[in-house]
């Protein structure tokens, strides 16, 4: 009994290794090295000395805690934009859509990430570019005097990241939306419930795990992301990771980006635990839709 029971305990340990040694190389290891280097401050003669320099930088140049600030709000805004979209579309394919129509609307979701987030960035920018087709069309149309720059906008950016980000809210929400008994539904409107009632006392309670996990990954997404805000916003996007990127790869200064880095996953981790504790959940019940 106890040989059999040493023999499953290795068992489990020989089928974590893999998942132990991958948190602990990629994930822990590379947070802890990045704490402590934003916790350096290099002198005059090149010596080293554990110092908050590189936080108070961050404070004191309102152009680093204004970019924060800003990727900060725009993420969530883009977090919004896309639930609100997707709320929808998953609703119809869980709840309305049956047959070859669910399919193929599975399919036209799943299509655009077939591609790479860098070709996709470039097909917007291909598209609403001052002579791509759809500025070009605006003029040829008679609806604008001359073709319009589309790029290089708040809009823009928003669109790019809400693009690349709505397969990930979709998901867990069909999930979700699966789950749901049609009973319920039925059972509100028989008791005098309208659409707006059922929606807000039966669907979305129903519904919050998956709106968590959602918004919890697409926040983290368009936070993180580098590519979008760079490509559709150019210099007006002032995000911070192209803040961290100049740190690091233009400035070789590696303490300060090492800071920012820690700043964004502060920020990141902050939002997580808010949208937890609005939402109601605990981690394990997000970890499951996601």
């Amino acid at each position: 009994m106890k040989a059999g029971s040493g023999g499953r305990y290795l068992g489990l340990v020989l089928l974590l290794a893999p998942v132990l040694v991958w948190l602990l190389g990629l994930i822990v290891i590379p947070q802890v090295d990045l704490a402590y280097q934003s916790l350096q401050e290099r002198g005059s003669s090149g010596e080293r000395a554990l110092s908050l320099a590189q936080y108070r930088g961050f404070f004191e140049e309102s152009q680093y805690w204004r970019s924060y600030l800003r990727t900060a709000l725009m993420s969530l805004l883009a977090t919004a934009c896309t639930l609100l979209i997707a709320f929808p579309v998953a609703w119809h394919v869980a709840k309305v859509a049956r047959g070859r129509v669910r399919l193929w609307m599975m399919v036209a979701l799943l299509v655009p990430f077939w591609a790479s987030e860098t070709v996709r960035s470039l097909g917007w920018m291909l598209l609403l570019r001052e002579s791509g087709v759809l500025p070009q069309w605006l003029a040829a149309a008679g609806l604008v005097a001359e073709a319009p720059e589309l790029l290089y906008h708040d809009a823009t950016i928003l669109t790019g990241l809400v693009y690349t980000s709505l397969l990930f809210m979709v998901v867990p929400l069909i999930g979700v939306f699966e789950t749901l008994d049609d009973a319920l539904l039925e059972a509100s409107y028989d008791l005098g419930g309208n659409r707006w009632s059922t929606l807000w006392h039966i669907v979305v309670p129903h519904a919050a795990p998956g709106i968590a996990a959602g918004c919890i990954v697409v926040f983290m997404l368009a936070v993180g992301n580098y590519l979008t805000p760079t490509l559709l916003g150019g210099n007006s996007a002032h995000w911070f990771t192209e803040v961290i990127y100049d740190q690091f790869i233009v400035r070789s200064n590696w303490e300060q980006g090492a800071a920012f880095g820690l700043l964004l996953l502060v920020l990141s981790s902050a939002v997580v635990w808010v949208a937890l504790a609005l939402t109601g959940q605990r981690l394990g019940q997000v970890l499951r839709r996601t």
